[in-house]
């Protein structure tokens, strides 16, 4: 018998890719109900590590917290919480099997209330997710939190499950970055994107020699965000509120050490340099002229056209992509107001601002920008971009 002639590639590519560009079709986000305000965090933070007798350190983290515009921070540890774990305070006894018993558990909680917002909003059943993947810098287990969110959301057996570690700022990034990859290159798929990180691997007490983790402290929060990724939307179900247009990813030569993370016996440890803000300054422009010179979106070196969704990882690093790109005020009003809620959320943030973006769109005075860009910092020292196209289609329109 003779055998049918195999279809050209191109016919097979045609039915495995989609047509279109991947988009994202709903955003949630969720923080846990433990609230304290900056001003009060330097008293809450000596008093929980039995430091109130280092007076003039306490007076520094004073000093960084006035310094950081952020209003409040939401955590799922507690008082109660560190006073029955002192191993998490006391720097000489190894505590990283406590951190990460308790992230095995918040992490997927977290996570699950902000992608069951996303689901919600992008309006069909979860069983209809294809793909999960995972952004985070509080774990180290397997299977992970991604497991475990695919069970509590009813996911199917068959999803296709992703869980990035240790990115830094950027997890969140990264995770929507491998969604659209995914999306693109699987006709109909439909990829549940989560990052979420808690802040307690990194919990400390505070040491005149550890300054990187004293700024962590007045610095990070904990949440987490969601979306649903897909191409060639159906509608009426689905909505796209982003199209995620390209990628691109540039790492500053010999700057390896300037940003980084190290998982040891007493948690997680970060290494800030105090040249981040300036390596930005100098780098970002020219890594956005070429994201976005090929498709004709540079703007003659006027920026603000664009919108942006900048990773809120501080006051001095957002004051910075503003100096670099000689951006509007009003241009990083949705990253600086993230920052101010809810501090730095690592992974969760850019969801975060995502949601914020969509949000002052739907308002009267919002900007209408067609086209955008997201970028955040990954350990490296490494910068992130991904050019978004705001569309029409949101269900609020």
């Amino acid at each position: 018998m003779a055998m049918a002639p195999s279809p050209p590639p191109e016919t097979v590519l045609d039915v495995v890719r989609a047509d279109g560009p991947a988009a994202v079709l709903g955003i949630g986000t969720a923080i846990p109900a433990n609230c304290v305000t900056q001003d009060e965090y330097p008293d809450w933070y000596f008093r929980v590590t039995e430091s109130e007798h280092l007076t003039k350190l306490k007076a520094k983290m004073r000093r960084i917290c006035d310094k950081t515009d952020i209003k409040k921070r939401h955590f799922y540890h507690s008082e109660e919480m560190i006073a029955g774990h002192p191993e998490l305070f006391e720097r000489a006894r190894p505590s990283l099997g406590t951190r990460l018993g308790v992230a095995e558990f918040a992490l997927p909680e977290l996570a699950v209330a902000a992608a069951a917002t996303a689901v919600a909003e992008w309006g069909r059943p979860a069983a209809d997710i294809t793909h999960l993947v995972v952004g985070t810098n509080a774990g180290a287990s397997a299977p992970g939190a991604d497991l475990r969110m695919a069970a509590l959301l009813g996911l199917r057996p068959t999803v296709q499950r992703t869980i990035i570690y240790l990115r830094g700022c950027s997890a969140g990034y990264t995770a929507l970055r491998v969604a659209k990859d995914i999306a693109e290159n699987n006709r109909g798929a439909r990829v549940l994107v989560a990052g979420a990180d808690i802040t307690l691997p990194a919990f400390t007490a505070p040491d005149e020699a550890d300054l990187d983790a004293l700024i962590v402290m007045a610095v990070f929060g904990d949440g987490a965000g969601a979306a649903v990724v897909g191409a060639d939307p159906i509608l009426p179900i689905e909505h796209p509120i982003f199209q995620m247009v390209s990628v691109s990813q540039t790492t500053i030569a010999g700057t390896e050490h300037k940003v980084s993370l190290q998982l040891r016996e007493r948690g997680l440890g970060y290494k800030i340099s105090g040249e981040v803000q300036a390596l930005v300054r100098d780098n970002v422009e020219q890594c956005l002229v070429d994201a976005l010179m090929p498709l004709g979106l540079t703007g003659d070196g006027d920026w603000n056209h664009l919108f942006w969704a900048m990773h809120p990882g501080g006051r001095a690093v957002l004051d910075s992509y503003e100096a670099a790109l000689r951006l509007n005020p009003q241009k990083l009003a949705a990253s600086r107001r993230v920052l101010r809620e809810y501090g730095n959320t690592s992974s969760a943030a850019i969801f975060f601002v995502l949601d914020e973006l969509r949000r002052r769109r739907h308002d009267r005075d919002g900007e209408r920008c067609e086209w955008g860009a997201m970028v955040g910092l990954a350990p490296g020292l490494t910068i992130e971009t991904m050019v978004l196209r705001a569309t029409t289609g949101g269900r609020d329109e």
